[in-house]
């Protein structure tokens, strides 16, 4: 058994779903697109700054020779649902079930290292996971793992695009594997269904337009987003729902899912403390934009779930007045669940002293459409 056969025996025993090899020669083809990104406004602006280490491994590893790409499944469908309650419940997407995938696939990547190194002598690497230079979709598909969708993502036959990506740099010479032969072909479902348009058609998107961006981006989310997001707090699942190569997928579970964090109540989810969310959520992918920006999603998600039983709620984080963007958020919030707000939902938001610009144009908003001229 030759290494490259006695690693691929090794991924299998640590629970890695796929794995790819090519050669650690640079990306170059990527960067036209990479800056335009960035010239164009169209990044999220959570991607590794350097372009040129992006697309050069061997800036990130000097002896680099071959990259090992790794692929860990997930489920799209929770194994057990939550239990039926009163409270209209919000959703993560499937990739913010259970442990944080950073974690799941450092720790595998750790593990595969490790055993790489009982195998050969002076072996080198750089371990990668999302927040690493490398784009990891350009890895996986030259690496063999899938091709890249419409939609941006990495899809294989075997798993669908429900795969977590992270790979190693190494100062090994294995021979390459080849791309897949399968692509999307004429399918456009991803294209059609996105809500925004954000994605282009050629495997970039305009990130900012991304629903799961908005999501994650401070400060206010644009009122043309905000019904579009419908009972979702983190994450965007659009594109993956309707892609025909995710139909019948039934992958493992990466890590132990709670459906009661995958899909939690949303009225008990606003009066986390910070404390709290850091106990009960600080160990998901989800957590790691804070509890404010994900509160506030949940605010939307109350008003698209018409819950008038949260009426009180909004109307208290009006008055507490504690965060500036859930006030403004939930002024919002207020006047779609009210229809009809009566004189002293009125004269409550009326009476609002801020000087924050959110909260007087949602103010003014509201007082436009409901006070009695």
């Amino acid at each position: 058994m030759d290494l490259k056969e006695k690693i691929i025996e090794l991924s299998q025993e640590i629970g890695i779903s796929k794995i790819g090899f090519t050669t650690a020669d640079d990306f170059a083809y990527l960067e036209k697109s990479l800056r335009a990104s960035v010239e164009e406004g169209r990044n999220s602006g959570f991607e590794h700054k350097n372009i040129e280490e992006r697309i050069q491994p061997r800036l990130s590893l000097a002896s680099a020779k071959t990259i090992i790409s790794i692929a860990v499944a997930y489920p799209h469908k929770l194994p057990v649902n939550p239990p039926k309650s009163h409270y209209k419940r919000g959703k993560f997407t499937p990739n913010s079930w259970g442990l944080d995938y950073h974690h799941v696939l450092k720790e595998k990547l750790d593990k595969l290292a490790r055993g790489i190194e009982a195998l050969t002598a002076d072996f080198e690497y750089k371990g990668m996971v999302d927040t690493g230079a490398l784009v990891d979709t350009a890895v996986a598909r030259r690496a063999g793992i899938g091709f890249i969708g419409k939609n941006g993502l990495v899809i294989s036959k075997e798993f669908g695009s429900y795969m977590f990506l992270g790979e190693l740099i190494t100062n090994l010479e294995i021979a390459p594997d080849q791309p897949v032969d399968y692509d999307c072909g004429d399918c456009t479902r991803c294209l059609d269904a996105c809500p925004t348009s954000c994605l282009i058609g050629d495997g970039t998107m305009n990130a900012r337009r991304c629903l799961s961006f908005q999501t994650q981006d401070k400060g206010m989310m644009d009122l043309e987003f905000r019904k579009k997001i419908k009972t979702v707090i983190y994450g965007c699942d659009i594109c993956q729902i309707c892609c025909p190569y995710n139909k019948g997928i039934n992958n493992p579970l990466a890590t132990e899912i709670d459906p009661e964090l995958a899909h939690p109540e949303l009225i008990p989810f606003l009066e986390l403390s910070n404390g709290q969310f850091k106990t009960k959520f600080g160990h998901i992918a989800g957590s790691w934009r804070g509890k404010n920006i994900l509160q506030r999603n949940a605010i939307i998600a109350l008003a698209n779930a018409n819950d008038r039983s949260a009426i009180p709620k909004i109307l208290e984080i009006i008055d507490k007045g504690q965060n500036d963007i859930h006030v403004a958020t939930a002024i919002w919030a207020l006047g779609e669940l009210a229809k009809q707000p009566n004189e002293a939902m009125i004269q409550m938001v009326a009476d609002i002293d801020s000087e924050h610009p959110d909260i007087q144009a949602e103010r003014s908003a509201f007082l436009a459409k409901y006070a009695q001229v």
